[in-house]
Order: C-alpha cells, then sequence, then structure tokens
C-alpha cells in the first residue's frame, strides 16, 4: 500500500550532523525488535491486541531518524515503525490522539472505542524531530527506581518506549563490574564497602560526592543489581534503544592509597557537609598510569558483561570543584578522560551531564567550558543540557562550542510532590535550541531527578518528541483532560485550565518551587520559612472547587481520584503556609491565644493531610519502605534496606547533610516525622513564650535531630501498604472545612513579597540550602537544663 505523508506545517530547524554519532544505532535484527515491540503491545492493550499489527522496517527512517507510519484495514490498524521504539510510539500516538487514552506512570485510562476510529485513507506518516531522545537523572535510579523489581523496570521500559525515548541511562549493577575491577588489584570486599554508597545512596557515591554512606553495601545487594542490569539491557535493545552505560571518573576506593602508594591521589572537597567517615572522596589523578588501567579494564569487563553500546556517560565533577580552573588542566583532563574511553572501546561516544556549568557557574566560565569541551574530537562527546527549561547553558556557550548537545528538561528536584511547571518554556525552547544559528542539538532529554508526579508536564513536553511546531496551550489542555479521565467535561476543563495558568506555568524563571515549603521543611523561626509562590493562590482554589464539584461523575476512575487527592493535598500546602505565618506573627507578638488558635489549626490541618494521604495508593510511605525490604534476605539485610530507604526521603545523611532534599508528602512520613517534627517545635515556641524567654533556634535543631529525625531513620514500624477510607469522601470533607476560612487577602500580600524579593541566590544555595558545603550539619547543643516530655504520638 503506498503511503502519503500526512502534511504538518514544519517548524523544525534542520539539525547539524555529525558523522561520529553513526556509531549509535540499534543492533537487534528487525524480526528481534518486531517480536518485543508486538509483545509490548499485549500488555498496553490486553484482548484488543489482535486489532494492532507491528511492523519493524529500519528503511523509513530518514538520516536516521525514528519514524512511524500509520494505517487501517480490515479493522485493523497497522504501525511500521524504523525501530521497537518508534512502532510503540506509533502505537501511543494512535491511542492518545485517536482514541483519547493516557498511559502515565501512575496508570492508564484505556476505554478504546468498540470499533478502531479510522485514520486518513492514506495513512499517517510521522517522524521524531531528533535522532536522540534521552531519559533519566543520575539521581533518579535512586530517588524513584531503586527498589524496582524487573515487574517494575518492565512498565517502565515500556513507557519509555510508548513515549519515543531510545537514549535511556542503564547504570544498574555497575558496582559488580568495578567489585571485579578492584579485586583484580588487591582489595577486599571491605575495602570496596567502605566506598560503595548504601542500595539508596549509591548515585551519589557513583559521583564523588561522598562515600561509604548507607552502607555496608551487601554481596547479596550487588548480585541482585547484576541480575536486574542484564534484564533491563535485554529488553532496551530489544525493542530498539540505545542504552547509556557508566564510565570510570576517576573515584576510588581510600583502600587504593594502600595498595598503590606511590599513585597521584587526591581527596574531593566536602559536599554538603558530611564528616570524615564519608567524605572527600579520593580521586585518581587522570594523569596516573592507574587512571588508564581501571578506566579500560571497567570498560573491557562491562563489555564482556553486558555487551557494548558505545556511548558512555561519565561525570567527574558532578557538584565538585576540579583541583585547577586553568584552560590547559580542564583540557588536559578532558582528552585524558576520552583517551581512556576511546581505547578501550576505538568508538566511544562520551555523554556529559552539563549540569556542573550550571550548579558551579562562578568555577566554569566560558573560557573553563571551552578548554574542557574542545579536548574532544568534535561529536565525540554529547552534553546534556540539564536544565534547559530554566537554565539553558547553550545559549552563551555558542552552543557548547560546536560539541552536540541535548535539550532536556530536568524539572524535579528530589522527587518532591509540590505541583509546579513550566508550560509555556517547554512549549517553545526545543524549538528555540534547534532553530538556533549554528545549533548543535541533536535530542530531547527528560531529566528529572524523581518521577511520580506532576505528570501533566511530562505527556505535555514529551510531545515535544514529534510536535513540529509549539501548541496551543488551552487547546492542549482540554484534550488532555479527555485523554486522562476518559471523557470530556467542561467544569474539569476549567479547573485544568486555572493550574495551567497557575502552578503549571512559573514565568519568574526562579527555578525554586521546592525550598523551604511547608510541612516538609524542618520548622524555623528566625528567619522563617518563606516558601516561593510564583502564582495566584486562588487560582490553585478555583481549581480545587471545580474537581470537588465533579467528583461524583468521575467515580471508581483511578487517574481523577489520583489527581484530586494530589491537587487537595496542594491546596492544604498552600493552607498550611498561611496558619504557618499567622503562627509566627501571634508569637512574636506576645499574642498567646492567637498563637494557641493558630498552632492547633496548623497541626489539625496536618493531621488532615495524613488522612488525605492515607487515602490513595500513590502516597504510601509504607509502599516505598516494602518494597526496599523485598530485596532482603535475612534480618540483617531488611534492617539496612529500611534505613536506607527512611533516610533517604527524610534526614538524607547520618547528621541531616542532605535534610529533607528528598522529601516526599506521604501518609506516614506526615505522621511519623513531620508532625511530630511540628509539635516540638510547637512545643518549644510555646514554652519560650510563656516563659518571656528567646527562642533559640540551633538548640531547636539539635533537639529535633535527636527526638525526631534521627529516630525515624532507626525506626521499624509498620505502615501501611493499601489506602485507608473514601478518598473522595475524605477530600470533600476537608474542602468543606477549609475553602471558606481561606485568607485571600495574605496570599496576595504574600506573593507580592516574593516578586520583591532577590533572587540572586547561587544555584548550589537554592538547590540545597543556605548551609551548602557547611563543616556542620547541625548545631551542637552545648549546656542546657530544658527538658521536655515528648510524645511522638
Amino acid at each position: 500500500m503506498m503511503l502519503i505523508v500526512l502534511t504538518l506545517l514544519v517548524c523544525v530547524g534542520e539539525a547539524k550532523e555529525f558523522p561520529s554519532l553513526d556509531v549509535l544505532y540499534s543492533r537487534v535484527p528487525a524480526d528481534v525488535q518486531q517480536r518485543t515491540v508486538t509483545a509490548l503491545i499485549q500488555r498496553v492493550v490486553g484482548a484488543r491486541a489482535s486489532q494492532f499489527k507491528a511492523t519493524v522496517d529500519p528503511t523509513i527512517a530518514e538520516k536516521k531518524i525514528d519514524a512511524f507510519h500509520l494505517y487501517h484495514s480490515n479493522g485493523t490498524v497497522s504501525v511500521k515503525g524504523s525501530t521497537g521504539v518508534a512502532v510503540a510510539m506509533g502505537i501511543y500516538y494512535y491511542l492518545s490522539n485517536y482514541c483519547n487514552c493516557q498511559i502515565t506512570w501512575g496508570g492508564q485510562q484505556l476505554h478504546i472505542p468498540k470499533e478502531l476510529p479510522k485514520l486518513p485513507k492514506s495513512g499517517v506518516t510521522v517522524s521524531a524531530n531528533d535522532r536522540f531522545r534521552f531519559y533519566q537523572n543520575v539521581c533518579t535510579v535512586s530517588y524513584s527506581f531503586v527498589w524496582y523489581q524487573w515487574e517494575d523496570w518492565e512498565k517502565q521500559i515500556d513507557w519509555m518506549a510508548l513515549h519515543g525515548i531510545n537514549l535511556p541511562l542503564a547504570f544498574n549493577g555497575q558496582e559488580a563490574i568495578f567489585q571485579r575491577v578492584y579485586m583484580k588489584m588487591g582489595m577486599t570486599f571491605k575495602d570496596m564497602q567502605q566506598h560503595f554508597g548504601g542500595p539508596a545512596f549509591q548515585a551519589w557515591a557513583r559521583m564523588g560526592n561522598f562515600r561509604g554512606w548507607g552502607g555496608p553495601t551487601t554481596q547479596t545487594w550487588l548480585d541482585g543489581q547484576l541480575d536486574l542490569q542484564h534484564k533491563i539491557l535485554d529488553r532496551m535493545r530489544a525493542l530498539g534503544m540505545i542504552p547509556v552505560l557508566p564510565g570510570f571518573a576517576g573515584h576510588v576506593p581510600e583502600a587504593m592509597t594502600r595498595l598503590y602508594p606511590a599513585a597521584d591521589i587526591s581527596r574531593l572537597p566536602n559536599w554538603n557537609g558530611f564528616d570524615d567517615t564519608y567524605c572527600c572522596t579520593y580521586l585518581l589523578d587522570f594523569a596516573d598510569p592507574l587512571f588508564k588501567l581501571i578506566g579500560v579494564n571497567f570498560i573491557k569487563e562491562m563489555e564482556y558483561e553486558f555487551g557494548v553500546d558505545h556511548i558512555y556517560q561519565i561525570d567527574s565533577f558532578n557538584e565538585m570543584q576540579p583541583k585547577s580552573g586553568s584552560a590547559q588542566y580542564l583540557d588536559e583532563v578532558g582528552s585524558r578522560m576520552f583517551d581512556v574511553l576511546q581505547t578501550a572501546d576505538p568508538d566511544a561516544i562520551w555523554l556529559m551531564q552539563g549540569w556542573l556549568f550550571h550548579f558551579d557557574s562562578s568555577f566554569w566560565h566560558p573560557e573553563q567550558i571551552r578548554a574542557m569541551l574542545t579536548s574532544v574530537p568534535k561529536g565525540r562527546i554529547v552534553v546534556l543540557d540539564l536544565y534547559s527549561e530554566v537554565a539553558p547553558i547553550y545559549t552563551y556557550t555558542d552552543s557548547y562550542y560546536g560539541q552536540p548537545f541535548i535539550w532536556c528538561m530536568l524539572h524535579d528536584f528530589g522527587g518532591t510532590s509540590e505541583l509546579y511547571g513550566v508550560l509555556d518554556k517547554i512549549n517553545t525552547g526545543p524549538f528555540e535550541g534547534r532553530n538556533m544559528t549554528n545549533s548543535t542539538m541533536v535530542g530531547l532529554g527528560l531529566t528529572p531527578e524523581g518521577i511520580n508526579q506532576n505528570e501533566v508536564i511530562y505527556e505535555f513536553f514529551l510531545e515535544n518528541v514529534w510536535r513540529k511546531q509549539p501548541r496551543d496551550v488551552s487547546k492542549w489542555i482540554s484534550d488532555y483532560t479527555t485523554k486522562r479521565y476518559g471523557k470530556y467535561n467542561k467544569i474539569v476543563d476549567l479547573a485544568w485550565q486555572y493550574l495551567k495558568s497557575s502552578v503549571y506555568n512559573d514565568t519568574t524563571n526562579n527555578g525554586d518551587h521546592r525550598s523551604r515549603s511547608i510541612p516538609t521543611s524542618r520548622p524555623q523561626y528566625n528567619p522563617p520559612l518563606k516558601p516561593y509562590l510564583w502564582y495566584d493562590a486562588e487560582d490553585l482554589y478555583q481549581a480545587w472547587d471545580l474537581l470537588i464539584d465533579s467528583a461524583d461523575q468521575y467515580k471508581n476512575n483511578s487517574l481523577f481520584q489520583y489527581d484530586l487527592v494530589d491537587i487537595s493535598r496542594n491546596s492544604l500546602m498552600m493552607i498550611s503556609l498561611e496558619n504557618y505565618n499567622k503562627m509566627i506573627a501571634a508569637y512574636q507578638n506576645n499574642q498567646t491565644s492567637n498563637f494557641g488558635l493558630y498552632s492547633q489549626m496548623l497541626l489539625s490541618l496536618l493531621n488532615d493531610m495524613e488522612t488525605l494521604l492515607a487515602s490513595d495508593s500513590h502516597f504510601l510511605l509504607g509502599k516505598w519502605i516494602a518494597a526496599a525490604k523485598q530485596w532482603a534476605n535475612n534480618f540483617n539485610e531488611a534492617i539496612l534496606l529500611e534505613f536506607n530507604a527512611r533516610n533517604l526521603v527524610s534526614l538524607w545523611g547520618p547528621k541531616g547533610e542532605v535534610l529533607d532534599y528528598g522529601r516526599k508528602q506521604w501518609s506516614g512520613l506526615l505522621k511519623g516525622y513531620y508532625i511530630p517534627r511540628w509539635r516540638l517545635f510547637i512545643e518549644m515556641l510555646n514554652y519560650s513564650l510563656s516563659n518571656h524567654t528567646q527562642f533559640n533556634d540551633g538548640l531547636f535543631s539539635q533537639f529535633v535531630y535527636e527526638k525526631v529525625e534521627l529516630p525515624f531513620s532507626n525506626q521499624l514500624d509498620i505502615y501501611p501498604t493499601e489506602p485507608i477510607g473514601d478518598a473522595y469522601a475524605i477530600a470533600k470533607s476537608l474542602h468543606k472545612k477549609y475553602r471558606d476560612i481561606i485568607d485571600l487577602q495574605f496570599y496576595k500580600k504574600y506573593a507580592m513579597m516574593c516578586k520583591m524579593r532577590k533572587t540572586n541566590t547561587s544555584p548550589a544555595v537554592k538547590k540545597y540550602g543556605k548551609h551548602f558545603n557547611r563543616s556542620k550539619a547541625h548545631v551542637k547543643m552545648t549546656n542546657s537544663n530544658l527538658q521536655f516530655s515528648f510524645d511522638r504520638n
């Protein structure tokens, strides 16, 4: 059958070609990809699978860019794609745009019409805009994927393929490969345990931010991750993806100094205040012969175990400064690192996160960036412009000085829950990146630190894989509500229009939507917590009103329930800001009765949040802990894994070095961690108010660390893994309880204050808080007679 391309208005610039990247392609035969994507279709549509036919034909790709053809024949939709990924992308294109279906991390809406909607007689042909569609951040493996079993990975890889991802990060199992390399050099397992991070903290140990925290890692864990990596890589490759494997960045165990005393080994700077037990990872100098030996052996050992895809992600200085800023030194570093890759794999491509250029912009000036990047042959390094939607680097580096880059949306830090997005920027930004003069953009990337939040933003962004021009966002939102819930409702549509114009369209370029949030930040009095508010809070509350009004029409609709709970949660979070500020004002004005009123209102609201979140499966701490413990083979391993799971989402470090960075608004975390912390804060404020003494934030930090934060990481109490209560009834009752007492004037004044606030804070402080790189994680209590009989319950 002759296929005629459906005409689309093209607003996509011509990409610069890099012949060196031609080594990055799927080597899996088309028939294997075809069988694999056919099985994916079966998993997605179940009994309707016989109505879809998949064909993989690599010849339909032009300039090595994926494409798919859709056509309808005798009640069957046929999809011909250049790879398995292209076929999956075509299936989702049809399900989304013709059947009004949706498949997201949080669930799916697959009410496919009994009679499949017809396609144009000539069929539809769609091509991707870029050769590469990258996915994951080096932190995603910890904040979201750490406890995944194969069943979870299978669903995640299906989601990747349906959304067009063909260049996914694949970092599991690398510690087992390093173990082999280091054992051949004379190290013991104990030597490596002091270096490898614990299961939930491997991401940062890999980047050299610290060593050993969360451990000791067990052989069971290393072997399990190695086995899992085989399954992950097999499936990714069978769908036509090109997995990105790790390389050697120079970070080595301390034992290397004992075994090779003549080696040139230094220690990296302290990251976030970890003490000497965990801080200051050992860095092998790039010019030392051992660097090349280890780097080459690691790649060869990995190739022997997993095979080769010719692309490796290496980040030696993620949030860490090199020892010298001279252009000559950085040029040497880059060239030596690439030499290792090329020696091990002559076709190697180096993939590098560009985050360091933003995070430490006071060090990485254009001269330093140029020296590092141009030390590598043109087209043999690809840079992830990691935060393009807020802080693009390509715009002031002449498109990375001629090296190819991938335009990325980072969006989320730490896997946090707050509603947030920059719809206008991600609608136009990728097109601006491609169309820029002398652009070297070769791909689109999705790089959140954590997933399972703000699904509307990810659905919108990933349509940029094939969209040929920016969209009418309002119309897109209307269509989104139909796809997400299975039917159109003008009231629900209006609710989402309010969200589109408020929480989901931050135009301030502040990029600071999560820090100092209530209730997930450690309470403090001086200075008070001041989370950034970039929108009119009444727009959020109007959306809440409209969803509550429509709830009865969506009973048993799991995605509507998810969103109803999520938006109710965010509304309560905003109300807690009002309660907190009024409580602090009452304290400052010595108003005992008002202090008592607003402090109890705050605690009551937090308990209501706990009840709300407990009613939906997406917000349960119990599921996170249970998933961690599934990896245990014995009681001791279960304790270690639960400690990792708890610490990552709360204290984050032995003494709160990265306190609350991985915060989650989950049932269980409120009950066992956030609420006890706020109760203690209120007790101490009340003590100070009643006794006319000055409140001591340092003393409170010490008390809350000892009485709440540290104990929480070590506790073993059980939290529910199934929801409790009727989410619809709970959301309605809380809306009725709080909606009429919201003080809108407070939010108007607060938003005005936020607009006047200086936003010249450094990226490091924005990300981690004002204590970044502090020498101590918390203020030590020296001598105090204060005693509290504190009941965590």
